[in-house]
């Protein structure tokens, strides 16, 4: 018998330049009193955390600040977050102030001292046990300072397990956080390539949830069966649409210019659009393949980030196999893949290229705004590629999601396919 539900929800949201400095009449709104202020050094250091730090305990609200999140966050960093927060709290609230890792460390912060057990225990099967929490979570308000991963929509934190060599991640729709506050001014200013990558993470929320498989061509569910992620329907397809839309507007201004306010504007509520999107629809292939992507780097550092070690950011990880992703799910639904490639570039877009028409537009667009020129130059050779499909194929709930699913042999094309790009 094939789905006749989808379900959708999202967190409350306020958006807007401003937003931020409202936190804490919100939080006196949700009964706290004691929060944790999660974010990173970088962040930190850019002075927003202590600004609303400040603003919050203007509410006779008391703030302890948590501020050495690791970019690309690991087990081991996000260990030592939930270690302060038990040794710290207890807490009344959590307030995550950064880009995705900062979110992320503090859903799995929330997670744990909440529940009982350890990371290993809630980590996505089959890395980890899969278990749901079974306690209430506090109230999270999540303030995106980039525009991109979504996280402050979603019921999903991504992490490294440094003993494995894999990116994974725990999805719960109790991860999902309270209140979403998007104020584009906390994004002013945001180098190029962070930009870059982070607009790429938009672009494959949006596209991958719009050409997900559709939610009727699942098996029925039972009620207790039902997952976050529930495949493309109606509401997630608007907001998939629009942000698109936007992207095609906003994103090389914003990439050519961190003091754009208007494309800066455009860019987050884009990223809050494809979040809301992605956050109910799913994610498929140019993700799952995003993390051993990032997992397995070597030495390569990408401008705009910290130095200290060796990164893929997750936004362009996911970039660099979508057009060879999109050019393998194009039979599975045409005239979507084709729809997309013209909301992205309403003049440049060639639908009579077929199966290469979108992978045409992101091929220029990554061009544009500087993304590697493929997985060759991040540091990936072709006797990488069974490792990579390996990793790939252990993102069972994102592949789970793709329109056509894809065998070992597909993924390995699709890599191989993305060693360059032009």
């Amino acid at each position: 018998m094939s789905e006749t539900v989808f379900t959708y929800a999202a967190p409350a949201l306020k958006f807007g330049s401003g937003a931020s400095a409202e936190i804490g009449h919100d939080l006196r709104g949700l009964g706290a009193r004691r929060v944790l202020l999660v974010t990173d050094p970088g962040v930190a250091a850019a002075g927003h955390p202590a600004r609303i730090a400040e603003q919050i305990a203007a509410h006779d609200v008391e703030v302890v600040v948590f501020d050495a999140v690791h970019v690309e966050p690991t087990d081991a960093s996000m260990e030592q977050a939930i270690d302060f927060a038990r040794d710290a709290g207890p807490f009344d609230a959590i307030v995550a102030v950064g880009g995705g890792s900062s979110i992320d460390t503090a859903k799995a912060v929330n997670l744990l001292t909440t529940n009982p057990g350890e990371l290993m225990d809630y980590l996505n099967a089959p890395v980890g046990r899969a278990q749901a929490p079974v306690n209430r979570l506090l109230p999270l308000v999540a303030v995106p300072t980039t525009t991109g991963t979504g996280s402050e929509s979603t019921t999903i934190c991504v992490l490294d397990v440094l003993s494995l060599h894999v990116k994974t991640g725990i999805s719960h729709a109790a991860l999902r956080p309270t209140m979403a506050v998007v104020d584009p001014s906390l994004t002013l200013g945001q180098p190029a390539l962070v930009t870059a990558a982070a607009g790429m993470d938009i672009l494959c929320h949006a596209l991958e949830s719009y050409t997900a498989k559709w939610f009727g061509d699942f098996e029925a569910k039972r009620p207790e069966q039902r997952v976050p992620y529930c495949g493309a329907n109606p509401i997630a397809d608007l907001w998939s649409e629009r942000a698109m839309t936007l992207l095609a507007e906003a994103f090389r201004p914003a990439v050519r210019d961190g003091s754009d306010v208007e494309a800066r504007e455009r860019m987050a509520l884009a990223a809050t659009f494809a979040g809301l999107g992605f956050g109910n629809a799913g994610v498929h292939i140019p993700h799952a393949n995003a993390y051993p992507i990032a997992g397995r780097v070597r030495d390569y550092r990408p401008a705009g980030y910290p130095q200290d070690e060796a990164m893929v950011p997750h936004g362009m990880a996911v970039s660099l196999t979508a057009p060879e992703a999109f050019r393998f799910t194009f039979d599975a639904a045409p005239e979507r893949h084709l729809a997309a490639a013209r909301l992205l570039d309403p003049v440049g877009a060639d639908s009579s290229l077929g199966a290469d028409a979108l992978p045409d537009v992101l091929r220029r667009l990554m061009r544009d705004i500087g993304i590697p020129n493929g997985l060759a130059e991040v540091g990936y050779g072709a006797g990488d590629v069974d490792d990579l499909v390996e990793g790939s194929l252990k993102q069972q709930r994102l592949l789970a999601t793709a329109p056509v699913t894809p065998t070992d042999d597909d993924l390995a094309r699709i890599f191989a396919d993305s060693l360059t790009h032009w």
